[in-house]
């Protein structure tokens, strides 16, 4: 049999191909000969299967590679000697300033990111970690649901490993202070680290998340923390007095949970849980600040140095995290804000929320309100999504947890309003002095038009009490709508302005004794990270130290907030080793606040080239978003090429019943860009950076070359480039290349598939695909040809490792996948003719496969020859009948010749989805 090394090499003889004949395509050529040796017989789907194991198990080393190199050293002994490598200072007051004040705060979030499975995602983490090779053990079988439940699991595994690991960090830092300072160490109120998660709790873009399922979430978490708390107070003192009272709170939150879990839909059971959980218990607590004062004193009196750290670690935990296992972010959008602020002061519908007199309207709103009390019940009839947030909010503060504040993140926030109806509502509930509120800046529209607000906003009185009030400022930034819609690089470099306008907002509104906290939530490039080199790229590129200067400047302290998200974000807290590893790669890292001696970077001063330069990459990036070839070409397959990967639906819920042809913004962010690494070529990071730098290439190349934000940039737009194929995209297009098909019988080379091909080539020589395909790879390739010359200008200071070997490997796949869609086409066409039913007919059936809506057509094809009828021996009549006369009752051999191997290509090609994502390290 074929092996995949024979595969790789052939790929790699075909490659050589190209220098005679410039249009030859090494990958579809590979695919043909896959194709022709599993139509012949040569081949099988099980050969097939083996070479996609073992690949599978291949591209799982190489994420498993990647992670590892990220965050190593691994080892405890390695990450305690780096972590007391940094603490040579003999300075009490930098010490204190230094690690009082989270060094990040780190967001657990879950969208559609599951990608890897249970156990391929274990099987990476202790790979990473130092443990037994990956064994083809955990590739194959079936994927498990997604569910929301899962996601919440994950994303709590994931925290308490974290917590852990900060937990070992403050420890360590506890004992040098204490050897240091022996006089002054206990008045530490150490924090270099507070963690959050919004899942359960976002609302923006699916309504499967009930107000129950938030409420049942953070009781559960509740529970949790203080189990957590109970075992390391034990792990003291088997003994300890607070444990008498931590274990039975532990329990009662346990027991509320439970009430919430269950179906209340019904008033009467809402009304025992709700009771329960309001009722005075001795076991309820809502504040640990007894405790930590408790535990504090202890400290002080106890006269055991190693004791007195451990008492003093448990409190710093129990100040970062309260009664949960983190902080919370509830996520509503914008226009759910603006139905619920109509409803209370525009019932008419006559006042516009975008002009300033809306503002005005709101601000005296807002000082007239009289907090309104609540309860479980008001919680349950409320009909608006965001009223019904706050409310929620209210209930938790109120009888979960008091002291931990709650984020409100506004998503697709344009206007200073949309911030003053969320304020209105938290201070109708009487919840003000607890609540974020954050509006999200992701789309271009909010990019561009950010600023505006944010010099609006904090202009206004009534917001610059309530900041002062909570002490910092809270913004969002999300790389994902704004990577998919301007590109990777411009979003980026936009992104970095608007955090510069919110510090000279700021300023200039007097709020410099208020914190700035800006939540980056990263975006779908080279994986949820963002940047794919190291982990100082992986944090810059959120907040790029120009950004962090700003702050600097002007004496605002900074509190920055970064995303790990699903089954990417994750692994880096997959096991207790990997957890530490990664935050002591953060904490050795130069403290954002006091990058003020960073050098000035030239690409921040040679301001008519760096502009030009995210001019020029922007406009091409949005040439090809209003394309319609490039739209066309990135929907062919509509989600087809992608595993489903999460509890949220990848298609936005309005356009589910939307016509064949999807829109790009049908397709949310991630899987839009998930795509383009399927078909072979990141576009929204790649493109316009060569155009951008036409004509000019030398003087762009010394601006990126001399400027350590522009060896950033390239350090991504390289990693991106090392694996991308314009080739591989125009391979795609083959498929529905009718030429082709009618080439293939030709000369009897394939006489068996005459009637397929022909079929095949008549039904496709009006398809539009192959043009599409084709013209798409001609602009990418005119691009790339630039982009190279500009490569000559700016030195590679991180080439890819085994970067041929990465190649050839996402090549050999995708040949392996174009055979199996080649497969699927076949088999399509080549099912008998049935009548039309249900308004579904043959052609339409056909369309479904060439778009890879494979269950559709499947489900009707086996309606159209169903295996299982109504049996006469299952009546008891008297009548005899000689009908049915015994014939063959079923079509078992249509399945099995067409329909069940359509299945099977079908399921082993999202497999190759899978295994081209973790050579990308992308897409969870």
């Amino acid at each position: 049999m074929t092996g995949v090394s024979d595969l790789t090499q052939r790929l790699q003889d075909l490659h050589q191909r190209t220098v005679e004949t410039p249009l030859f395509n090494p990958v579809f050529q590979l695919a043909h000969d896959l194709s022709r040796d599993l139509e012949a017989g040569e081949m099988t789907l099980d050969d097939f299967e083996s070479l996609i194991g073992e690949l599978e198990v291949a591209a799982l080393g190489d994420r498993a590679e990647r992670l590892e190199r990220m965050a190593s050293p691994i080892g405890a002994d390695a990450n305690r000697a780096a972590l007391g490598e940094t603490l040579e200072t003999r300075d009490f007051d930098a010490f204190r300033a230094q690690w009082e004040r989270p060094q990040l705060h780190a967001v657990f979030t879950a969208h559609p990111t599951f990608l890897l499975t249970p156990a391929q995602s274990d099987a990476v983490a202790d790979a990473a970690s130092g443990g037994a090779p990956i064994s083809a053990d955990c590739v194959g079988g079936e994927r498990p649901q997604v569910t929301l439940a899962y996601e919440h699991e994950r994303a709590m595994r994931a925290i308490a490993h974290a917590q852990d690991a900060r937990d070992t960090i403050v420890a360590q830092l506890l004992a040098h202070a204490r050897d240091t300072w022996p006089d002054k160490w206990h008045k530490l109120v150490l924090l270099p680290f507070r963690f959050a998660s919004w899942v359960g709790y976002d609302m923006d873009g699916r309504t499967d998340i009930t107000w129950s399922n938030s409420i049942g979430f953070r009781l559960a978490e509740k529970a949790e923390r203080l189990a957590r708390y109970v075992t390391s107070l034990e792990a003291i003192d088997p003994d300890h007095d607070l444990l008498a009272e931590l274990r039975p709170a532990a329990d009662y939150a346990a027991e509320r949970a439970q009430d919430f879990a269950a179906d209340l839909s019904d008033p009467a059971a809402l009304s025992v849980a709700a009771n329960r959980l309001t009722a005075s218990d001795p076991r309820k607590l809502l504040s640990l600040d007894r405790y930590i004062d408790a535990l504090e004193v202890e400290m002080q009196t106890c006269g055991d140095g190693d004791r007195a750290v451990a008492l003093k670690t448990l409190a710093a935990a129990m100040r970062a995290d309260g009664l949960g296992m983190g902080w919370i972010h509830f996520r509503v959008n914008a226009k759910q804000l603006h139905n619920a602020i109509r409803r209370r002061i525009d019932p008419d519908g006559n006042l516009d929320l975008a002009s300033k007199g809306a503002v005005v309207h709101l601000n005296r709103a807002i000082e007239k309100l009289e907090p309104r009390r609540s309860n479980f019940g008001a919680l349950a009839i409320e009909a608006s999504t965001a009223i019904r947030q706050f409310l929620a909010m209210a209930q938790i503060l109120a009888h979960i947890d008091a002291d931990a504040p709650i984020r409100m993140l506004i998503a697709e926030c344009e206007e200073p309003a949309t911030v003053l109806a969320a304020l209105y509502f938290a201070r109708l509930f009487g919840i003000e002095g607890k609540v974020d509120v954050s509006p999200l800046f992701e789309t271009e529209s909010a990019l561009e038009h950010g600023g505006r607000l944010l010099d609006e906003l904090l202009a206004e009185p009534v917001y610059q009490q309530y900041a002062k009030k909570r002490g910092r400022v809270a913004i969002q930034t999300g790389f994902s709508d704004a990577g998919r819609f301007v590109g990777q690089i411009p979003a980026s470099l936009a992104i970095e302005r608007l955090q510069g306008r919110l510090a000279a907002a700021m300023d200039a509104n007097g709020l410099n004794d208020v914190a700035a906290l800006i939540f980056n939530t990263h975006g779908e490039s080279m994986g949820r990270g963002a940047h794919p080199s190291k982990m100082a790229d992986r944090l810059d590129w959120a907040l790029s130290p120009w950004a962090k200067r700003r702050f600097g400047r002007a004496g605002i302290v900074l509190e920055p907030e970064v995303s790990f998200q699903g089954g990417d974000g994750y692994l880096w807290f997959s096991t207790p080793e990997l957890a530490r590893a990664t935050l002591t790669r953060i904490a050795v890292l130069k403290p954002a606040q006091t990058a003020l001696d960073v050098p000035k970077d030239i690409f921040y001063q040679r301001t008519d080239l760096s502009l030009d330069f995210y001019r020029a990459v922007k406009e091409h990036q949005r040439e090809h978003l209003e394309s319609r070839t490039y739209s066309r070409a990135i929907t062919a397959f509509g989600l087809g090429l992608l595993n489903s990967t999460g509890s949220r639906v990848s298609r936005r819920q309005s356009d589910l019943n939307a016509d064949r042809e999807m829109s790009l913004r049908q397709i949310r962010a991630i899987p839009h860009n998930s795509i383009l690494q399927q078909l072979g070529y990141p576009v929204n990071v790649i493109a316009g950076i060569g155009d951008a730098a036409e004509g000019n290439y030398e003087e762009i190349g010394a601006l990126l070359s001399e400027s350590a934000r522009g060896r950033e940039l390239m350090r991504l737009v390289r990693a991106a480039n090392a694996l991308a194929s314009v080739k591989t995209v125009a391979a795609y297009g083959e498929l529905f290349n009718s030429a082709y098909w009618a080439s293939r019988p030709y000369r009897g080379t394939e006489s068996h598939l005459t009637a397929a091909c022909e079929s095949l080539s008549e039904y496709l020589v009006k398809d539009d695909r192959v043009g599409v395909f084709r013209r798409l790879a001609s602009r990418l390739r005119v691009d790339a040809m630039k982009f190279h010359r500009l490569l000559d200008h700016v030195p590679d200071d991180a080439p890819t490792e085994n970067r041929e070997e990465k190649r050839r490997m996402i090549g050999v796949l995708q040949a392996l996948r174009l055979a199996l869609l080649q497969a699927m086409f076949i088999r399509a066409v080549s099912v008998p003719v049935f009548s039309r039913a249900n308004d579904v007919s043959r052609d339409d059936v056909l369309e479904m496969v060439f778009t890879l809506r494979v269950d559709e057509a499947l489900a009707q094809l086996r309606r159209a020859y169903p295996t299982h009828f109504p049996r006469i021996d299952r009546f008891d009549l008297t009548e005899p009948t000689d009908w049915p006369d015994g014939g063959d009752e079923g079509y078992e051999a249509i399945h099995r010749d067409f329909i069940d191997p359509i299945e099977r290509a079908h399921g082993l090609s999202l497999r190759i989805s899978t295994a081209i994502a973790n050579v990308f390290g992308a897409h969870g």
